[in-house]
């Protein structure tokens, strides 16, 4: 399926102003005004001036909070997102209520408290990610993700994405039956979004530390309905070879 692009000149802004520029952007200005988010329940709460700010839009992490303050601005930042902002791009620093530190182990702990399949979405979001996809929240359309070409302004969401742990120790229990698959696929068909399943394997490497995701593995697998108009042979030609 290609890109369904938002209006002319999408795609040449797209392409002018790639996704990995923007990150690489955010990425040194958030080193360089030392950011820190605070923890707050599942997700972290980072205060940025204008200039980030614009750059966690156009870089699609977080959602902005409305506040009454005009130099400041508040983000909210999913887990996965502020994990990969912290623990992959080392670019943010997230602090406790009680103004503490924590480090990379803690704020793991902590998310595997919060969310079971943690390590697992965690993966699967940073997979993403690395491949300059935008990555954002799938709750609405019933699954983990739906991921992007670009900023969501300039194109539409080109996959509704599943993470699923391989193996005897599956904690997700999705697509077990045909009934979920078919469901999950009909959903996402009426979205024009293609069905990307996730199989997360931690090659036996569990999930003590955030140390361990370097040896898990990622397998990619779509899923598309059968069309049997698409599938059929041409019925002229059959015709034709009868008479």
């Amino acid at each position: 399926m290609k890109p369904r692009w938002k209006g002319k000149g999408s795609e040449a802004k797209a392409i002018a102003d790639p996704m990995s520029k923007i990150v690489s952007q955010l990425q040194s200005s958030l080193m360089q005004s030392e950011a820190r988010g605070l923890l707050s329940s599942c997700s972290v709460l980072v205060e940025v001036d204008a200039e980030v700010a614009d750059l966690l839009n156009r870089a699609c992490f977080g959602r902005p909070r409305i506040t009454a303050e005009k130099e400041k601005q508040w983000f909210q930042l999913d887990m996965e997102e502020a994990f990969y902002l912290g623990f992959s791009l080392k670019c943010l620093e997230v602090v406790s209520k009680d103004g503490c530190t924590k480090s990379d182990e803690e704020l793991w702990e902590y998310m595997k408290s919060k969310k079971e399949v943690f390590p697992i979405s965690y993966k699967a979001y940073s997979h993403l990610r690395n491949k300059n996809w935008v990555v954002r929240s799938g709750l609405q359309y019933g699954v983990d993700f739906v991921a992007y070409r670009h900023h969501p302004a300039l194109v539409h969401s080109e996959y509704a994405v599943l993470a699923l742990s391989e193996g005897e120790n599956d904690i997700n229990g999705r697509l077990r039956v045909w009934s979920d698959v078919h469901c999950t696929v009909r959903l996402c068909g009426s979205v024009a979004e293609t069905l990307l399943i996730l199989n997360v394997n931690d090659k036996g490497q569990g999930a003590i530390s955030p140390s361990c995701l370097e040896h898990y593995t990622v397998e990619e697998r779509t899923i598309t309905r059968w069309n049997p108009e698409q599938s059929r042979e041409n019925q002229g030609v059959l015709e034709n070879q009868t008479k």
